[in-house]
Parts: structure tokens; C-alpha cells; sequence
């Protein structure tokens, strides 16, 4: 077999295997080097004009609590949700022993500013292929707020970044079946 083919194949599979879970062993943490890792492959990701606009930020122990508190009362400071959200949020951030928050810098540009939190969003997903190879389950959540002041504060982001997601991070402890997929429908336009 051509080794282009079999290393595609090989790819293919990982992509295929890749599952949104939080099943995790709750009593193992994942090394903060193993993260660093993981945030670096985001950085391959694409990035028109080299805008660089990837931003991270790990809890893990305690301070998952204090992102979760930080949150809420962001939530509560700007009237965003009812209190059984906000109390769900105070405790949210400890479903993984690790929860990494992803952050995007802006550009005055308005093209660039949305090409930039298209560059995140695209490392989020090697954060997440890279995950599964290491056995890691992963779940790329939507943030409450995406620029809520405290929480940027918190993780040294600047004022004017904003939030793409946040993502949980834990060892998987069993597999979880794959969605059905819809029917693919590519158009081919040949003239």
C-alpha cells in the first residue's frame, strides 16, 4: 500500500475515533506539560497573516472552582441566565480534572477578526485530535460569555480577546459510541 494512503488511513481512523465525552477518571490528572503540548499543535493550525491569535489558560484542583465562581458571577453581574444557570456554572468547570480555556485576540481589521476565530477554532480541533491519540477525552464547550471581564482578567487574556471555548480534559475511562453522521453530499463543478 502507498504509505501516503496508509498514513492518510491511519489519520482518517484518528479523526473517526475522536468522541465528545467526559468519562474520566476523575482521580487522575493530566500533566500541565501534556496540555502545553496540546496547546501547540493548535498553533499549526492556519492563520492568515500570522495574527497569532491563539490564547490559553489551564485549571485544574481548585482553580476550576475559581473559574466556575468567576463565571457565574460575571453571568450575574451582566444578567446573563436565571440562578439554576448560574449555579450550574459554579460547578461545571470540575466534571474533568483539567479544563482549559481557549481565547482568541482581536484584530482592528473586521476580515481579520473573524479569520481569527476561525484560526482558533481550527486549533481547538488538533487540541482535540491530539487529545484522543493520547487517550484523552475531550469536550469542546461553548463559554456562558465570550468576553466576560473577570474571567479574561483571570486568565491574563487582554481586555478586547474573547473566549472560542473551553475545553475538558480528563482520561478517558470507557469509549463512547459514534453519532450517526449524515449522508455527504459533495458537488462537483467541473466547467
Amino acid at each position: 500500500m502507498d504509505s501516503g494512503r496508509a498514513d492518510f488511513d491511519e489519520f482518517s481512523n484518528l479523526v473517526r475515533s475522536r468522541r465528545t465525552s467526559m468519562i474520566v477518571d476523575q482521580t487522575r490528572p493530566v500533566p500541565l506539560d501534556l496540555i502545553a503540548d496540546l496547546c501547540g499543535l493548535a498553533t499549526w493550525a492556519p492563520n492568515h497573516k500570522k495574527t497569532w491569535p491563539w490564547r490559553f489558560a489551564v485549571f485544574s484542583g481548585d482553580g476550576r472552582a475559581t473559574l466556575g465562581d468567576t463565571m457565574a458571577d460575571e453571568m450575574e453581574r451582566t444578567g446573563f441566565g436565571d440562578e439554576s444557570k448560574r449555579t450550574k456554572t459554579r460547578t461545571k468547570y470540575l466534571r474533568t480534572p483539567a479544563t482549559l480555556v481557549v481565547g482568541c485576540g482581536p484584530d482592528d481589521n473586521e476580515m481579520l477578526h473573524i479569520e481569527n476565530r476561525d484560526a482558533v477554532a481550527a486549533g481547538i480541533q488538533n487540541i482535540l485530535l491530539g487529545a484522543t491519540a493520547l487517550g484523552l477525552a475531550s469536550f469542546w464547550s461553548t463559554p456562558a460569555l465570550t468576553q466576560p471581564r473577570a474571567v479574561l482578567d483571570l486568565c491574563e487574556f487582554g481586555a478586547d480577546d474573547r473566549i472560542v471555548g473551553i475545553i475538558y480534559l480528563g482520561w478517558a475511562t470507557q469509549e463512547c459510541a459514534a453519532p450517526e453522521r449524515p449522508q455527504l453530499r459533495v458537488i462537483h463543478v467541473a466547467s
